[in-house]
C-alpha cells in the first residue's frame, strides 16, 4: 500500500514513513516545480480531511472524494516501500518516466495529499492495495 517513499527534494534524497505525523510527499507541479505537501492525516492530527494516506482509485471514481475538492497530481517517487507479513520491508524502485498518482485534497486551508492506490496486477501479490505507477 505504500508505508514509506524515497524522493529527492533539492538535491537530497529523503526517506519519509506514513506513521511519522510530519510525512511529506512531493508533488510535481505543471510548472515542473515540486513543492512538498502533508502526506494524509493520521487519528491524532486536526483537521476535516479523510483519515489515512491512501485513496482508493474505485472510490475516487464512484465520487466517494468529491467533497475534498480532489485533483489528480504527479508523485515523483524513486522508490516505495512494503511491508510484508512479517513486517519486513521491500522496497521497489521507479524507472525513468514513472511516477505515483496522487489525490490532492483540499477543505478550507487544509491541503493534504493521498497515494491513489488499485487492486494489484500480480496474482499473489503481498497487499490487496497498490501505488497506481503511471508513466509519463
Amino acid at each position: 500500500m505504500c508505508a514509506g517513499t524515497l524522493y529527492e527534494y533539492h538535491e537530497r534524497e529523503l526517506t519519509m514513513y506514513f506513521p511519522n505525523p510530519r510525512a511529506l510527499l512531493p508533488v510535481k507541479k505543471k510548472s515542473g516545480k515540486v513543492m512538498l505537501i502533508p502526506w494524509g492525516r493520521r487519528q491524532q492530527q486536526a483537521g476535516n480531511l479523510p483519515l489515512g494516506g491512501w485513496a482508493r482509485l474505485t472510490s475516487i471514481k464512484q465520487g466517494h472524494w468529491d467533497h475534498c475538492f480532489p485533483r489528480p497530481v504527479k508523485i515523483p517517487l524513486i522508490a516505495f516501500m512494503e511491508r510484508d507479513i512479517e513486517g519486513k520491508q521491500h522496497w521497489f524502485e521507479l524507472t525513468a518516466g514513472q511516477w505515483v498518482q496522487g489525490l490532492l485534497a483540499r477543505y478550507d486551508n487544509e491541503v493534504r495529499v493521498y497515494v491513489v492506490t488499485i487492486a494489484p496486477q500480480k496474482p499473489n501479490a503481498m497487499h490487496e492495495r497498490w501505488p497506481r505507477i503511471l508513466r509519463d
